[in-house]
């Protein structure tokens, strides 16, 4: 611990630089933590505020442009990746398009406080469209708004910080095992979550891409589903034949609506069509006997298509459906 502390004094700027940069890329480390310390030796006059102040904020800037680009120029592949390797894809994607749909640029302030979607607020800003000087300015703000933030606690609190650093120096292998037991809480608590996802997907049956397609041939097409936000299709544009567009937030209101002699198919563009699967749950415990998930989702059903020689562009085999909004008279949807 001494010798980390060391290293934090005689490469300041860079040390500070290179660990925000890496974690805002998305590497595990502890960018936050790193900050408080290195507040508290600044306020024992030991560090430089200013010069970690424009380390992070740089660092911040460069680590979420990078995934802006990727989000502008790859769009939803990016996204699915990301929220794949997290280990809370369930939420994951949802939550970062409803960040961003409701607060805009101003989103990617909270999302530095949010963990779950820490990275993936950057690359879904820049497959929503929003502009380079829009995103840099926000983000910058945003990235000085969170140094400050976690600064400022080392700085104020520089007395207490300097007893635990002396206590951890002291505890050694100790300090780290405790350290390391309330990260294993932290990702044990995340699995967790993951262990009760798998188990509600294999309460909801699939439909693979052939099958479903195979339907559409016969003219025995099932009602398609999308379940997906408003910006998650606004970035990812592409349907499936007259599907309906109703977020998974909303399908309980459509529930009673829907069809019950109609085979209904839902889908979405996430990891293990986690949104697909929890939708379909939702209406089986309405009482729609005849629900199904699309396994393999949009990419599956536009991969087959493409296999097929039968690809129509963006726009799939037919046009999607909206549902009514809000505040239009709480009818039916139009059901193909």
């Amino acid at each position: 611990m001494r010798a980390l502390i060391d290293l934090l004094i005689q490469h300041d700027f860079l040390l500070v630089f290179l660990v925000t940069l890496a974690a805002r890329i998305g590497a595990p480390l502890p960018a936050a933590p790193l900050l408080v310390v290195a507040g508290g030796l600044a306020a024992a006059g030991r560090l430089s505020a200013l010069s970690l102040v424009v380390a992070a904020v740089l660092a911040n800037v460069l680590g979420d442009a990078i995934w802006f680009i990727a989000g502008r120029t790859h769009g939803h592949r990016v996204l699915r990746l990301l929220c794949r390797v997290s280990l809370s894809p369930d939420v994951c994607v949802r939550q970062s398009e409803s960040l961003i749909a409701r607060w805009g640029g101003s989103s990617l302030l909270a999302a530095k406080f949010l963990p779950g979607i820490s990275v993936v607020a950057a690359p879904m800003a820049g497959a929503l469209g929003m502009g380079w000087r829009r995103f840099v300015a926000y983000d910058a703000v945003a990235g000085l708004v969170w140094t400050l933030c976690f600064l400022g606690l080392g700085l104020v609190f520089s007395d207490q910080i300097q007893d635990v650093l002396d206590a951890l120096s002291n505890a050694g292998l100790l300090a780290l095992a405790a350290i390391g037991a309330v990260l294993l809480l932290m990702v044990g608590n995340r699995w967790r979550r993951r262990r009760q996802m798998a188990r509600l997907q294999g309460e909801v049956e699939r439909i693979s891409v052939e099958d479903a397609a195979a339907l559409v041939d016969q003219d025995m097409a099932p009602l398609f589903i999308d379940v997906r936000s408003d910006p998650g299709r606004a970035a990812d544009p592409r349907t499936l034949p007259g599907a309906l567009n109703i977020p998974l937030t909303r399908l309980p209101e459509y529930a009673d609506q829907l069809p019950r002699d109609r085979l209904l198919v839902l889908y979405c563009n996430c990891p293990n069509e986690i949104s697909a699967v929890q939708g379909a749950h939702e209406l089986l415990q309405r009482g729609h006997a005849r629900v199904l998930a699309l396994d393999g989702g949009l990419d599956g059903w536009h991969a087959l298509q493409r296999r097929r020689g039968r690809d129509r562009g963006d726009s799939g085999d037919g046009d999607a459906v909206d549902p009514p909004s809000s505040s239009a008279p709480t009818t039916a949807p139009a059901v193909p």
